[in-house]
């Protein structure tokens, strides 16, 4: 399978991750055909009719690799910034032959919000996410109006956002957002729900993500929730 990669990437990644150079530049038309932009990354797995999830900010790539031998009719795209992550999870990825797992080197929220199509995604996973911490920079924060707008887009009805955080300003800032997303009288655009761990996580763990397991041993508290979007 093929996903245009050049040479050296695909020997690298055997197809098992893509960059930013795969998705092609946004087209000049964008800003008044937002669809002409639109990719549907199912057709990235060998069975696109499968169940679709989506990881924002994957890091090593630790949580695909545990959930995806657990639920193989599931295909998996984890989306990571950084380079080096981007590159060890893909190259683990490859090493564990997951079929149903991919990886791409983009920015995530620009990726859900110009090229995913609506309503497809099952799941949106965001585990850890940098808090930037700095007044200046909490505009780069993942959660935003506009961010939780593209979730409840793409996502499939009765399709969830789950989130875990460490960073305690940041679940401040997220609790403000869910109060006008979610609030407690359901007359939100999402419904509030218990965050329940998935079965790849290890006993005492939430997530069981790195950065989970480094944040434990320095003893932080997580925060946890999931938003669902309604049936209808």
């Amino acid at each position: 399978m093929s996903f245009g990669l050049s040479r050296g990437k695909a020997q690298s990644y055997e197809g098992f991750g893509l960059t930013q150079d795969d998705l092609g530049p946004l087209p000049d038309s964008v800003l008044s055909d937002p669809e002409i932009a639109r990719i549907d990354p199912r057709s990235w797995f060998e069975n696109p009719e499968r169940r679709f999830e989506l990881e924002i900010g994957s890091g090593k790539g630790t949580f695909l690799v545990q959930t995806a031998p657990l639920t193989p009719e599931t295909n998996f795209l984890g989306i990571e910034w950084a380079g080096e992550f981007f590159a060890y999870a893909a190259d683990r990825v490859r090493r564990n032959r997951l079929a149903n797992v991919r990886m791409l080197h983009t920015d995530a929220t620009e990726f859900l919000h110009w090229r995913v199509p609506s309503g497809i995604v099952e799941v949106i996973h965001l585990y850890f996410s940098d808090p930037w911490p700095k007044a200046r920079h909490h505009k780069r924060r993942v959660v935003q109006d506009r961010f939780l707008e593209d979730c409840l887009r793409t996502l499939l009805p009765g399709g969830e956002l789950r989130i875990v955080t460490d960073h305690d300003a940041y679940w401040s800032w997220m609790e403000e957002h869910f109060a006008r997303w979610a609030p407690p009288d359901g007359s939100g655009r999402f419904h509030r729900l218990e965050f329940e761990r998935p079965d790849s996580a290890s006993d005492g763990e939430v997530v069981g993500t790195n950065f989970e397991r480094k944040y434990r041993r320095e003893g932080r508290p997580f925060n946890a929730t999931v938003l669902r979007k309604p049936e209808r």
